[in-house]
Formats: structure tokens, sequence, C-alpha cells
């Protein structure tokens, strides 16, 4: 059999456009020789479609659109993602081949952590059918169903499929992808077939789904690999004969057969009328693709996901404030990668506390990218401010409320320019900065998209290098890399005056808010109490900011917005307990 994934990047609602997609890669698929097509989960709505679902005239599109599907499938089987109805909705894989549609699996195990929520959508499925497709056993599962070892994964393979197809939508962190890897040989050894994997690839709001689809035979060896961050196609002949050898020695599996004894009943075999696969093909061309370490695998994610949140919402051209620093500058090259250098704009706006290295760094970044830079001094504007205030501030010290207006005019200028040019304003802050509070409501935090929101600024440093390697060159100043975090909302500040050193910083931040380790512990892992207490204090008691921020790519386990939510009227301190 000649198998194809097609990994391709659906847009959430756009069913017409993915439905085109869709038959552009069977077109594609049908000229290689391919057999059996797959796509990933949810490929006709795109995923996750969340409270789309809800909309009648959403379900009865995506099932017009299926229709479509089916009456393009001369002569090639083909398995997609959609969204069944009936009398309950469902996450569901249709199989349809010669224009018929041959049957549906439905998802059993349906997630509701993280960015996921279908059980409040969907109704779990109870049944794990095995489709007889050219002689062979085939057994189809959707994302987290291949995740558990006795599920319908195992109960297919027991019941007589050789192939399992996995549709599925799993977005990316750091460390995912190997974790994923590990668990489907272990899936395909352990039942004696082959898994094929079909990844959604692309960005839907704060998640990026990876792609890098596998195609993993029966001793637990990739014999393919989709590319990573990128559409692809992924052909491959599979060996069946191979596969029926070990399958007849592999009897250590039916040992276990009694684990799932209950769960065979659920399981019936669909016969689907199809002739023997067409025994001469041409040969495919070698097939390399190229494995990002997790540095790249950061770095691509950030770059795919800004670049469909942008043009997926109908933006061309992106604005950030350049202050000289290694966030914007960071940013800027992200979006340069994502978008052209012709579609970034920089803005440089100094204030009477900028140093002269800060717009030399800018300008320098600037002219490395090619892309436009814009200076607006902010001077007369902060002037103006001061003076309007000066009656009601008199007779109290200068603080964080001149300082935080600065940002605040930056925030207006960049919002201004968004307004009159729409384009779309790039906010800057790292995570590090999210999850104690240290930025400004309305100032820095002000954007439409925030593509460093869940990267730590340790991290950041380290996708600056990571990023100049790469180009062989200084891309971003190596002034920039070195010099101390600033603010720059008052002389000679420094972020050390406000927050512990960030290499201290982001490990009590990973211990607490991504390993949930308590605060005693944090502690006993060789911090100082003042400064782990500081740390969380400024966590707990900046929820009312996170709420207000934009929307940000996740790269680490853990989104602070979300999964990390905290009641913002809370007067519990877990660092005040004895």
């Amino acid at each position: 059999m000649r198998l194809g994934m097609a990994q391709i990047n659906s847009t959430v609602g756009n069913l017409s456009g993915n439905t085109e997609k869709i038959m552009h890669y069977i077109d594609k698929a049908r000229e290689l020789g391919v057999d059996l097509l797959t796509f990933p989960e949810l490929a006709i709505t795109g995923y996750p479609p969340e409270g789309l679902v809800l909309k009648p005239q959403f379900i009865k599109r995506n099932q017009k659109c299926l229709e479509e599907i089916v009456s393009h499938t001369a002569d090639i089987a083909v398995i997609v993602g959609f969204i069944d109805s009936n009398s309950s909705l469902y996450n569901a894989a249709a199989l349809m081949h010669n224009n018929y549609l041959d049957g549906i699996y439905h998802k059993v195990h349906l997630p509701d952590y993280d960015i996921f929520d279908e059980t409040s959508y969907f109704q779990a499925g109870t049944e794990y059918p095995v489709f007889v497709l050219y002689g062979i056993g085939v057994g189809i599962t959707i994302s987290n169903d291949m995740w558990y070892e006795f599920g319908p994964a195992t109960v297919q393979a027991h019941s007589g499929a050789e192939l399992l197809i996995n549709i599925s939508a799993t977005p990316c962190h750091v460390g995912k992808r190997r974790l994923r890897e590990r668990m489907l040989a272990t899936r395909a050894s352990d039942n004696v077939v082959i898994v094929a994997h079909n990844n959604l690839v692309g960005g839907q709001d704060e998640v990026v789904f990876d792609g890098n689809s596998l195609i993993i035979n029966e001793k637990g060896e990739i014999i393919a690999r989709g590319k990573q961050f990128e559409e692809d196609l992924v052909v491959a002949d599979l060996d069946l004969e191979s596969l029926s050898r070990s399958r007849w020695h592999g009897l250590r599996r039916q040992k276990e057969a009694y684990w799932i004894k209950k769960e065979l009943e659920q399981a019936n075999r669909i016969e689907v009328p199809s002739k023997y696969p067409r025994g001469i093909k041409s040969p495919l061309p070698p097939r390399q693709v190229r494995e990002l370490d997790e540095l790249g695998e950061i770095y691509q994610a950030l770059v795919l996901g800004t670049r469909d949140y942008v043009l997926k919402n109908g933006f061309e051209k992106v604005v950030i404030g350049l202050s000289g620093g290694i966030d914007s500058s960071l940013t800027a090259t992200i979006a340069v990668d994502a978008l052209g250098a012709n579609n970034v704009i920089g803005v440089s706006m100094p204030s009477r506390y900028s140093p002269p290295e800060s717009k030399t760094d800018s300008e320098a970044l600037a002219k490395n990218l090619a892309i436009d830079l814009k200076v607006i001094p902010i001077e007369k504007a902060f002037k103006a401010y001061l003076s309007m205030l000066e009656e009601l501030f008199q007779g109290t010290e200068v603080n964080e409320a001149e300082e935080n207006i600065q940002a605040r005019i930056r925030g207006n200028i960049l919002m201004a320019l968004s307004n009159k040019f729409r384009w779309l304003v790039l906010a800057c802050s790292n995570k590090s900065e999210v999850a104690t509070g240290y930025t400004t409501l309305y100032g820095d935090m002000a954007g439409g998209f925030s593509p460093l929101k869940d990267v730590p600024k340790t991290m950041v440093i380290d996708l600056v290098k990571y990023k100049n390697r790469q180009a062989g060159k200084e891309v971003v100043p190596s002034s920039v890399i070195n010099k101390a975090p600033s603010a720059e909302l008052k002389a000679d500040q420094k972020d050390t005056d406000a927050l512990p050193p960030y290499k201290l910083l982001d490990l009590i931040l990973k211990a607490y808010l991504e390993d949930n380790v308590p605060v005693d512990q944090i502690i006993a892992m060789g911090f100082s109490p003042e400064m782990v207490v500081k740390a969380i204090r400024l966590v707990d008691k900046s929820e009312y900011k996170r709420r207000q921020s934009p929307p940000g790519i996740k790269i680490t386990t853990t989104d602070i917005r979300k999964e990390k939510k905290l009641p913002i009227t809370n007067q519990f301190q877990e660092h005040l307990i004895q």
C-alpha cells in the first residue's frame, strides 16, 4: 500500500478554503499513486473550532464540505477530520473511497485541559471499528485516543488492524516532540502494527501545531517524517509482508488481551469495497527532512505563530516599538522572518532617559533587518502630561506614575499608527515580565499580539544568539545582547532594581508556574527566602494585568493566562503560610 499524509495548515472557520486545499492534495496524491490519503483532525473546520460548534450553519456547512470531498475521491481512499452531527456532535474522522462514504469514527477520549475544551462541545465516541480496506485491517483514531496504552488503538490492533491511522491536532511546546515520538513508537511495537500519525501544522491564536507527522513500522522505527512547521505531503510505501511476518511471531500482544476483553466487544469490522492496491508504481524520490534542535523548534514556532496570526486575521503589516533592547529586537527579527522586511515597521520613541546607545542600537537593528524605522521622540508629549498633572501631583514624590506615563505615550503612538495605517501592533513583553507584572498596563503591554508572551527572558537571550548563529552574522547587535536590561523610564534604571536577576527569576518561575513546586521546596532548592517570596508575590498580585494582555504564542508547558489563571480578587498568599 502507498500511504500519503497531507499535513495541511487549515484555517478555523474557512470551510470553503480548507475544502479546496483538501481536494488539491487529493489530486496531488492521486498523481503520485497514493492508495490511502489522510488529513489532520478537524481538517475541514480547522482546530480548535471552539464556540463555532454551537452555530447550526457552521455544522451544516461542514457536512456539505464533507459531501464535496467524498465526490472527489475516485480511485483513492481518503480519511478526513470533520464534525459529525448525529443527534449529538462528534469530533469525527470519515473514511471515503471511490466517491462513497464508507464509515465514520468518533473520537473517544475528549481532552478538557490546556487549550482544549472538547467535552463542552462534543459527545465521546464508544465504538472502535476496524475498516478492511484493500484487504488490510485499518484502525482510525483521533489525537488523544492514541495516548492511552489500552485505548482504542490497542483494541483495534487486537481486532485485526494492521495499520493504525491517527489524525491529530497536537500543539507543540518545549520537549513535546520527543515525548510524542516515543509514545507512537511504543504503540507500534507493542501492538505489532504500522502507525501513521498525521498532525496539523499552523498557528491558531495562542497555539502552534508543528506538523512533524510520522509513519512508524511495527518495530518502532520511523520510516517517514513530515516537515516541521511547514505544510507537507508525506508519501511512503508500506512493507505489509514484513508486517505480516512480525505479527505472526508477535504473540506477546495476545497475552494482554484480557485487559481489553470488554472493549473488544465494541470493535466491529467493516468491509470497504475496494480492489487491492495497484501493484506497479513509480518509485518515490528519496526523502530527507531536517530535524530542528530545541531552540530551532521554538524559533520556528514563534515565526509560524506570528505569521498565521497576522495573515489569518487579515493584516499585512506589523509595527513594533524598538527600544534598543533585546525583547523588541527579537520580536522584530521574528516578524521579518514571518512576514518579510517590507511588512515590518519599527518605531523608535526616545525620551529624556533614553541613552544614545539605545537609539544607535535600534538604527543598527533596523539596518540589519532592512526594515523601515520611524523616529518619534516623546519629550513634548511627556512635558505636556507633566504640566497637565502638575497641580494634582504637587507635593508628592516622583514614582511609577511619572515613569509609566512615558510607556503609555508610546503605547498611544503605536495604536495611533495601527488605526491610521492598519498595522498590527506587536507587543514585546516576555514571560518573565508578564508573570511578575513588570510591564505597564496600556503602555508596553498595548498591542494586538505578543509573540514573546511565553518566552522567559533567559530564553530570549538564547534565541537571539541562535538567530545570529544561524544567519552567520550579527542580525541583533552584540551591544544589545550584552547591555543590562532596563525599562529606561528613569535615570540609571535597571530591571534588577525591581526584580531578581533573570537567571534566578526564571528558575523560580519555572518551578512555581510550570512544575507546581511548593514555595518551601523552591526555597530548599537553594534560593533565598526573600527572593522566592518577592517573585511569587509579584506573580500572584499581577493577575489583573495578565487578564488584559494581548494573546501570545504558547511554547512552554504552561500558559499562565489559562492553566494558571488566578482569581483577580484573591487574598490567599501561599508564601505567608507557615
